[in-house]
């Protein structure tokens, strides 16, 4: 796996995580007992955190993607190991 790969596949993974981890801990005025201001979305969160959701995000990342480069270093996995839809045509 080049350098490039890696980044591009590490900065995939990282955005993916991101999306799953944006809902942690998010609380509406409403749900926090607060009034709402006039011009605020009343589905704003009222502490969104994002610093520590890009930390987490970053953390989980790392361990995801040295997780699947393991599994594909050691061949655990491979292409070769999935199914084709295809019959392969060798030129």
């Amino acid at each position: 796996m080049s350098i490039g790969l890696a980044v591009a596949i590490y900065f995939i993974l990282w955005w993916t995580v991101l999306f799953a981890v944006l809902p942690w801990g998010v609380r509406s005025h409403k749900e926090a007992g607060l009034a709402l201001s006039e011009g605020v979305d009343p589905g704003a969160p009222v502490l969104p955190q994002i610093l520590r959701k890009a930390i987490w995000t970053t953390i989980a990342s790392t361990v995801l993607f040295l997780l699947g480069f393991v599994v594909w270093k050691t061949g655990w996995i491979s292409l070769d190991s999935f199914p084709l839809p295809f019959k392969i045509i060798e030129l």
